[in-house]
């Protein structure tokens, strides 16, 4: 039942309804704070439509479209004709609304007090209007003035029995565990506390030494449901509500239907128009039921579908662990025999080195020896003693010398390993580890065939389309779409899977592509086909695109005329996306009731489409009302330009993506300066409206001359 809460909040106040009351608009809001709203214009000065005025207006206009301040900064500012309150910053209800602060009372148009000792609301100033805080809707007062806004007893009913049911168990609602019972509210937090709580996290000191604190009861029922009161009119107030009016959708007295202002409207009696509007609601919610059945199915079902998709992975991140560890223990194992080989051939190599050194070394002792003894010998003067030995030591030293024969000298063994291991091959193998199915290796795919009678372009849209023969076809895998950048630039991917029949969307107009295709398969990637030449269109043809336009946006005419079902501003884009070039479009003003703010521009493809466009900052518009306009992007507003449109004019839009600029039209002739600059990437056509205006898309046109 909690879920409802903010559908028994008023818009201005924040706070439950008190004594609410239905606009015309179908909104609801509090008769005090609709008091508190109203707005006073001058003698013959028609109200300002769509927008509220002085002090009380909505922080989403700016400070120019306000005129808080006066063009001097004298600190006062000025609107609709008389002097508004000092420059003091005013407090914000959550709906953006601005309220006055306790401490600063509210000038004096805006205080709407109680009559003393009467409880009775004063008269109404005559020329007084509102605006609905929702739909920000212009409501101009008759002589009843607020009399004249039927009360919503249902909703006040209602109201009651929620603060009843949330009355029955007040907690403290910062308690960690096992909350204790709350013995005070504060009013502006709305949050119980209990004692200990509210010493530790509400001190009675700084800025929340001016909350007021009441006790809980208090502070959830401002009053006891009182007894249900017999529906009276409010222009025959002894006539009790019987009758339902048809035209006006609303209750009406017999005296209503004989000589009031619904004397000629069809009527039926408001018991039957009730029990049928009952059944209505009855089957509506059904609907509705059975959509919130299938919701709650859905989030089970995907509850479930986490909770599947976290133990399947586990398992397959454990099995994959598995896998990859029995590669590294086979590559472990692999390594140390190749290890082995390796130290045996060292070993053999050092064996025979040492062996060489061995020989070598005796050898050279050896010769060192006899040489050193030859040496000796010859230092002899004995000619017959020397004669008796030099034969022998000549023969000696002649045998000794063939010893060191060419290769006795050169080492056995070289220094490097023959041996050699080619990792490649295994390197490659494991970075093409991947998950696939085993499957017979086909054949690598050949050049598709283009079909050129099925490929054209429409706008900046290119349909392209291929072929295959039969039995080739059985092997491939999938296909990939390749274009230029429109500039014979290089390809990029536009499309890769098994369909043979491709659109590419968000192309530049006027330029040429060029465009190819391949097939692959487990094998590998096939070759190219041949390329074909595709020209987009000169000029931009588009209709407003119904698959992403809110649900309460209205098309017809072959979705170039848009209406809204909803008093609230709703977003449409066109089917064309701009992504360069330079283009131009009109929008007819086919019916303008009411003077209300349409919006004109071009936004991103997610632009939020529940509000004016330019409220976020994937828009760029201008919206204008019958005497002015200004540019809006990302809920700023700029450049304030004089002269708007009625029914029969015509707006257009400039966009031009070589000077990256965007440029507005309003009946041929260029309205304010260039309204924004350094526009980059892809943009849409847009246009937000209400209910009150009704506009057709012109496309195809030449560029305006008369650019300034």
């Amino acid at each position: 039942m909690y879920a409802m809460e903010e559908e028994l909040k008023c818009p201005v106040c924040g706070s439950f309804f008190k004594e609410p009351v239905i606009l015309p608009c179908s909104h609801n809001v509090c008769l005090a704070c609709a008091r508190n709203i109203i707005v006073q214009t001058p003698e013959g000065e028609t109200p300002p439509q769509n927008r509220s005025s002085g002090i009380s207006d909505y922080d989403y206009l700016d400070l120019d479209k306000m005129s808080m301040y006066s063009e001097t900064d004298s600190g006062y500012g000025s609107y609709g004709g008389f002097v508004s309150a000092p420059t003091t910053p005013c407090q914000k209800s959550p709906n953006g609304v601005r309220v006055f602060p306790p401490s600063m009372p509210p000038p004096p148009q805006a205080q709407h007090h109680l009559l003393p000792h009467t409880g009775v609301l004063p008269p109404v100033p005559r020329n007084s209007c509102l605006t609905c805080p929702q739909c920000h809707r212009s409501l101009t007062l008759d002589d009843r003035g607020l009399r004249g806004f039927p009360k919503n007893r249902v909703l006040e009913g209602v109201v009651d029995r929620y603060q009843q049911s949330k009355a029955a168990a007040l907690k403290c609602q910062l308690c960690e565990k096992n909350p204790r019972e709350a013995t005070v509210m504060c009013e502006q937090c709305d949050v119980f506390y209990c004692d200990p709580c509210r010493l530790r996290c509400h001190p009675p000191r700084g800025p929340l030494a001016k909350h007021r604190l009441v006790p809980p009861a208090q502070g959830r029922i401002s009053r006891r449901a009182s007894p249900r009161k017999i529906s009276t009119c409010t222009e025959h107030e002894l006539e009790n509500l019987s009758m339902y009016c048809v035209q006006c959708k609303t209750p009406v007295c017999y005296q209503c239907l004989e000589e009031g202002r619904h004397a000629k409207h069809d009527a039926k009696h408001l018991a039957v128009t009730w029990k049928q509007h009952k059944c209505q609601l009855s089957q509506a919610l059904n609907g509705v039921s059975d959509k919130a059945k299938d919701a709650k199915e859905f989030l089970v079902q995907l509850k479930n579908l986490l909770q599947q998709i976290q133990e399947n992975g586990v398992e397959f991140e454990a099995c994959l662990v598995a896998q990859c560890d029995s590669l590294i223990e086979a590559l472990t194992r692999q390594k140390a025999k190749l290890l082995t080989k390796v130290t045996k051939e060292k070993e053999s190599k050092l064996k025979t080195v040492k062996d060489q050194i061995t020989h070598c070394t005796m050898k050279l002792r050896q010769t060192t020896g006899m040489m050193e003894f030859c040496l000796e010998v010859i230092k002899e003067n004995d000619p017959s003693g020397f004669l008796q030995i030099s034969d022998a030591l000549i023969k000696r030293v002649q045998g000794s010398q063939e010893q060191w024969v060419k290769g006795a000298l050169e080492p056995k063994v070289c220094p490097e390993f023959a041996l050699s291991v080619n990792t490649d091959p295994l390197m490659q193998t494991i970075l093409q580890l991947d998950f696939t199915q085993s499957k017979e290796t086909p054949t690598v795919p050949p050049a598709p065939l283009l079909q050129l009678e099925k490929c054209c372009t429409r706008n900046n849209s290119a349909t392209l389309a291929w072929r295959i023969t039969t039995v080739q076809a059985l092997s491939v895998e999938g296909y990939v779409l390749e274009l230029d950048d429109g500039n014979g630039g290089p390809y990029r991917e536009v499309y890769v899977g098994k369909e043979t029949v491709c659109t590419v969307d968000g192309l530049h107009f006027n330029s040429l592509y060029n465009a190819r295709v391949k097939a692959y398969n487990s094998a590998g990637v096939g070759s190219y086909s041949k390329v074909v030449v595709l020209k987009t269109s000169d000029v931009a043809w588009f209709t407003f695109d119904p698959t992403s336009a809110h649900r309460d946006i209205v098309l017809s005419n072959e979705n170039q005329t848009v209406t809204c079902n909803s008093y609230d501003d709703r977003v449409v884009l066109g089917t064309a996306a701009f992504s360069k070039g330079v283009h131009y479009w009109e929008l007819s003003v086919d019916r303008y009731d009411n003077h209300p703010d349409p919006a004109f521009g071009v936004a991103r493809i997610n632009t939020m489409k529940d509000m004016m466009l330019g409220k976020d900052d994937k828009a760029w518009a201008m919206y204008v009302d019958n005497n002015r306009s200004w540019f809006m992007h990302n809920n700023s507003h700029t450049n304030r330009a004089e002269g708007g449109i009625t029914k029969g004019s015509s707006v257009g839009i400039l966009l031009d993506l070589t000077k990256h600029t965007l440029t507005f039209f309003i009946n041929k002739q260029q309205h304010g300066p260039v309204a924004f600059e350094n526009l980059e990437g892809v943009f849409m056509p847009a246009v937000s409206i209400n209910r009150n205006v009704q506009v057709t898309l012109i496309t195809g046109l030449e560029l305006p001359k008369n650019i300034m």
